[in-house]
């Protein structure tokens, strides 16, 4: 129990998945004999609290810190403009003032089960494009002027990332939507 006496934190299902991928990888590397995993994942899907998913863990090599990237839009009226199949990183920041902001994670590379956006747009819109498979929440966004457009497929499919979109959008319109293919 901590100090606050509101016991541990429940443990959220992308650190699970973090733990599992991790357990994978390590196996893979052969950093974990044939007979270690199995009971190593139970334990990772099993646990109540972080110091069990840590022990399930122990003796791994730390990961790589969290990839983080930051795109603005320099010039007066810049844009910003990604697409094909570029490596998102764990954590993006995207800030533009006038510019328009289009991101297409379609074919984009994304590696994590989990990418947080921060968008900064002052009067300039934004469109992002998902994956047909992700799931985006948009809970951390302060609409600004205009609320989003975006309608969630139905049914989400197991299995895709989640996209967590914050920040501000100002007097910008944030479109959203997912890939046909």
């Amino acid at each position: 129990m901590g100090a606050g006496g509101g016991g541990p934190a429940p443990i959220a299902a992308g650190d699970r998945d973090t733990a599992v991928r991790r357990l994978q990888e390590a196996y893979g590397e052969g950093l974990l004999p044939d007979g270690e995993l199995d009971g190593r994942l139970q334990r990772a899907l099993t646990a109540d609290s972080h110091h069990e998913l840590a022990e399930a863990l122990a003796g791994l090599p730390e990961p790589p810190p969290p990839s983080t990237a930051t795109l603005t839009g320099a010039t007066l009226g810049g844009r910003i403009h990604r697409r094909g199949a570029w490596e998102v990183p764990r954590t993006l920041t995207v800030a533009s003032a006038l510019g328009r902001v289009r991101l297409d994670l379609a074919r984009a590379v994304i590696e994590h089960p989990v990418v947080d956006i921060d968008l900064r747009l002052g009067t300039g819109g934004a469109r992002i494009t998902v994956p047909r498979d992700a799931v985006v929440d948009l809970t951390g966004l302060l609409p600004g002027l205009r609320e989003p457009r975006y309608r969630p497929r139905r049914p989400a499919r197991p299995g895709g990332p989640t996209i967590r979109i914050t920040g501000v959008l100002g007097v910008g319109r944030l479109r959203i939507r997912h890939a046909r293919w």
